[in-house]
């Protein structure tokens, strides 16, 4: 197998490559689609905004060959902005259309007293479906790392994997559909569980 890393421009490449390195895998890094090659698994690592996000992947091609890569239920790990991008819309940039791989919309977290926005540092992830292969040997409440202030809001609670609530809000931590898994933390620094999730995808 052959993994892939999207590289639009603005993500955390550097963190992921290192942590599939560890994993005993070399990355392939995709800046265009021509650039996919023998490619089995793709990773889209978050960091930077939505409408920001979406614009570079339109402009480099890859918007529409992820969309066609997901239908295809081929193997995707969204991260962070890499999951956001599958909603239709963002709180964060009204107007921007995201890739509507999945139904709903990001939203921003609401004020409350002595909340920090943005969200950042440990939480702890709830186990909405045991079952799941990405999820295997992680419990029912592992802790990872997260640096956001938005997060989606799916329509279908079906795909939901895990929740995190900071402060009184509770959200969507990750999802499954299909080939298809993505999360708001940020599991190339969450040390072992982290890891550990990215070799349960890759092996999934």
């Amino acid at each position: 197998m052959k993994i892939g890393i999207i590289d639009y421009g603005g993500g955390n490449l550097r963190s992921v490559a290192n942590a599939l390195r560890s994993l005993g895998h070399e990355p392939l890094i995709i800046a265009s689609p021509d650039q996919a090659g023998d490619a089995t698994h793709l990773i889209l690592p978050g960091q930077g905004a939505f409408g920001d996000c979406m614009e570079r992947l339109e402009n480099r091609g890859l918007a529409g060959f992820l969309k066609d890569w997901v239908h295809a239920d081929r193997p995707y790990f969204g991260i962070c902005v890499g999951y956001q991008i599958l909603f239709e819309a963002s709180e964060e940039a009204p107007g921007a259309q995201g890739l509507a791989i999945l139904r709903g919309v990001v939203r921003r977290f609401a004020a409350e007293p002595g909340l920090k926005i943005p969200h950042m540092g440990w939480n702890s992830a709830l186990s909405q479906k045991p079952a799941s292969p990405v999820w295997h040997h992680l419990g029912s409440m592992p802790f990872f790392y997260y640096v956001h202030s938005y997060f989606p809001a799916p329509l279908d609670s079906d795909v939901i994997v895990a929740t995190t609530t900071y402060g009184t809000q509770s959200f969507a931590a990750a999802v499954e559909q299909g080939n298809l898994f993505a999360c708001q933390f940020h599991p190339e620094k969450s040390q072992e569980t982290g890891l550990k999730l990215i070799r349960n995808f890759i092996a999934a």
